[in-house]
């Protein structure tokens, strides 16, 4: 696959004025920024790049490469590498999280200026697979197509065959209705697109021996958007025959069951800033393991999630119902600080019928213009109203989210680049592009803020290492130090447990409903008012994925994460407030930390009243080391939440999982019948037996293991700390470089951005 990238970058052709090639490549980083952000970009980029200079030219790597076997030596090395490669900025992830024909992909061109830039799905086409928009300094634009394994695409082939063939006893099954066998048709589908027509007729063993490409990584690379955006169309949707609704049989486009990722990334984007990801979320899950898990942690992953919704489809979608139910787990388990709501097609208001509405009110309009503004506020308060039910009932009633202005946005993409009907501000791009512009304002200063503050400690740690100052004032209280420490972790721990104990009533009231509601639940997703025309292939599909199931036809179906719904409801509230990011109480966990991280640097302050120079290193050090600790914990309880947090479903699924193999099994007349009493027979069976008194035991032993985990990190870092602040060596003190003046400008860096310069 050919690339068309440029050899190397090279300077902006054309220029008339000679810029300086470092600031000319600032201005068009930020080149999105209004004039007064630029300006403090460009001050954040300064102090960065400066801390990284003196930390560069410090000469410390060299000096305690040597010394590896002091553990002084090896926790400076370690920082000091981790820190020259850490990035200025983690990628901010924006989720658009919406159905085939929501005008996702519109919505994400307009954003990124680029018309045409990702193939929008159609009639005969739809995303296939989760798609990452990166935004860089590259010169050229590229895209990455991860390919399933082997073994992933032999486990999903293998279900696809099952699915796809009429085996005798499916045939003469009542229940069955190929017409309407939206789940064979598309296992058929995909069969086609890899191995050719009649897939569907040979058995797994034949298809095992075409061997597929799989396993691999594509790199593709264009100099301009018009050919990466044609390749791209190959990949990143389903392609079908126009005229006969059957897959492709053009080259790569036989890939695209196998794809599981595509990253693209766009070169010097002039109205996004540099390190934002979109991620287009196609639907609501996958069929394939794989690419279903990677719809979950890409979720889970993202900062901000737009819920995109058409605005003919606005009005009380159930796919709508289940994408918010969704973003709400991922703002509750996940990364996500916020939730959005755009509406799309903003300008789709039938002029006429909507005047003669207008009319029955004794009201009238003078333009087109003005119904459709009209309509967006409308449609605006009756969605936020909607949505914030949702959310109050499920979120913490101080939640931030609960009092954000701008919930819904009412959004065109057409007449974005047409402007017949609107204004391009009216249509609200510029507003959304506003808020990312804030979101990456925010994260900017909060990620150098936590740079500078490691930078700091290394230093302060140099500095107090290379003081031959007498410690013995330090030593006679390094027992008292340590106590204090031990005695606040022990403190700590109680009042984690006292926070962490809020949740065993919530349990207990959820699982009474979950118990009464159950049947009506499994009843609600196993039997069909509609009628079970071709649904047996659905439920046996359900089935085979241990009780969840993403479908074309009914969407995402999930039995255990539907019978574990009652007991969500009970604890959503107070678990986001025992997760919720502000310090707030001791009722938050967020709060126990806090209490604890002042109490034991007032005490280091209270050691530190001596006021040298060796003191004052010691100090910085202990102070800005205990905020290094506290930080890095943060992320590992992140990471944690999402564990404590899906832990019901996951134990759900382990109690019933012999069940869904035994009727995945089930074949012949009735087999949708067969399947649906062994089921609901089992899930009674399990829940006379505590099923859901395991799942909440489940979920407190996950807290547990959080807490054990807290405690033993500050126990070990905390140890750490006190043993390199109140070490004294002579053969440091000696060789060590001089870094006092390196030190205090680092501290100036620090003090400048916390306002106290």
């Amino acid at each position: 696959m050919a690339s068309n990238a440029p050899e190397s970058p090279g300077a902006h052709r054309g220029d008339t004025v000679e810029i300086p090639a470092k600031k000319r490549r600032r201005t068009f980083k930020y080149k999105s920024f209004l004039v007064e952000e630029k300006e403090l970009l460009m001050q954040y980029e300064k102090l960065e790049s400066r801390t990284r200079k003196i930390l560069k030219d410090s000469t410390m790597d060299k000096f305690f490469s040597n010394l590896r076997c002091m553990p002084e030596a090896s926790y400076i090395l370690d920082r000091f590498f981790k820190l020259m490669e850490k990035t200025s900025l983690d990628p901010i992830y924006i989720g658009l999280f919406g159905s085939t024909g929501a005008g996702k992909t519109s919505l994400l061109n307009t954003i990124l200026e680029k018309r045409f830039f990702l193939p929008v799905s159609g009639s005969t086409v739809c995303t296939s697979c989760v798609v990452e928009i990166h935004t860089s300094r590259a010169e050229s634009y590229e895209a990455k197509i991860h390919l399933l394994s082997d073994e992933e695409w032999r486990v999903e082939m293998e279900k696809l065959v099952k699915l796809a063939q009429k085996c005798g006893d499916d045939a003469d099954d009542s229940d069955d209705d190929d017409d309407d066998d939206d789940e064979g048709k598309e296992a058929i589908r995909k069969l086609q697109a890899v191995y050719g027509y009649n897939a569907e007729t040979k058995s797994y063993e034949e298809l095992l021996k075409a061997k597929p490409v799989t396993d691999k990584r594509y790199i593709l690379r264009q100099g301009n958007e018009a050919q990466i955006s044609g390749i791209l169309d190959l990949y990143i949707r389903c392609q079908r025959n126009k005229d006969k609704g059957e897959p492709s049989q053009d080259g790569d486009a036989r890939l695209w069951p196998l794809i599981k990722k595509v990253e693209v990334t766009i070169p010097r984007p002039d109205v996004i800033p540099e390190g934002v990801v979109f991620v287009d979320i196609p639907g609501t899950g996958d069929f394939n393991d794989k690419r279903d898990q990677m719809w979950k942690e890409s979720i889970n992953a993202c900062s901000v999630i737009w819920i995109i919704s058409g605005m003919v489809r606005v009005q009380g979608e159930k796919v709508q119902e289940t994408l918010l139910a969704e973003s709400i787990k991922a703002y509750q388990a996940g990364k996500c600080s916020d939730i959005t709501l755009v509406v799309t097609k903003s300008d789709d208001v039938k002029f006429e019928e909507y005047k003669r509405e207008r009319k029955v009110k004794n009201k009238s309009l003078d333009s087109e213009h003005d119904a459709i503004l009209e309509n967006n506020e409308s449609v605006k308060l009756k969605r936020k109203s909607k949505i914030m039910r949702q959310l109050k009932k499920q979120l913490p009633s101080d939640s931030e989210i609960l009092d954000k202005a701008d919930l819904v946005y009412t959004v065109s993409a057409r007449e974005y680049w047409d402007e017949e009907k609107l204004t391009k501000e009216e249509t609200e791009i510029p507003k959304l592009r506003d808020s990312i512009r804030q979101l990456y304002l925010k994260e900017r200063k909060k990620l150098l803020m936590n740079y500078v503050i490691e930078v700091y400690v290394i230093f302060a740690l140099a500095q107090n290492l290379s003081s031959t100052e007498d410690l013995k004032s330090w030593k006679l209280q390094q027992n008292n130090l340590e106590t204090f420490v031990m005695k606040g972790i022990n403190e700590l721990e109680k009042e984690v447990e006292k926070c962490f104990a809020q949740i065993e009533q919530p349990l207990k009231d959820g699982i009474q409903i979950a118990k009464k509601s159950h049947q009506n639940i499994v009843d609600g997703i196993l039997n069909r008012t509609s009628g079970k025309r071709g649904y047996h292939r659905t439920l046996k599909a359900l089935c085979q994925k241990n009780g969840m199931y993403v479908s074309r036809t009914f969407a995402r179906l999930d039995i255990n994460n539907d019978l574990a719904r009652p007991i969500y409801e009970k604890i959503n509230p107070i678990f986001g407030a025992i997760f919720r990011d502000q310090a707030g109480t001791r009722a938050t966990l967020k709060g126990c930390l806090e209490t604890f991280r002042c109490s034991v640097q007032e005490k280091f302050k209270e050691g530190g009243k001596k006021k040298s120079m060796a003191d004052s290193s010691r100090l910085d050090f202990l102070v800005q080391e205990t905020n290094v600790i506290l930080n890095s914990l943060d992320g590992e309880i992140l990471k944690s939440k999402a564990e404590v947090y899906q832990s019901l479903p996951l134990s759900i699924q382990n109690d019933l999982q012999p069940y869904y193999e035994a009727a995945g099994n089930v074949r012949g007349i009735n087999a949708c019948q067969t399947m649906q009493n062994i089921i609901k027979k089992n899930i009674e069976k399990e829940v006379s037996s505590g099923m859901f008194e395991e799942a909440a035991k489940r979920m407190k032993d996950e807290f547990q293991k959080l807490k054990d985990k807290i405690t033993r990190t500050l126990n070990k870092n905390f140890s750490n700390m006190l043993n390199l602040a109140l070490s004294q060596r002579e053969e440091l003190a000696e060789k060590l470089p001089d870094l006092q003046n390196q030190y205090k400008e680092i501290k100036d860096i620090y003090n400048k951005l916390h306002g106290k310069a």
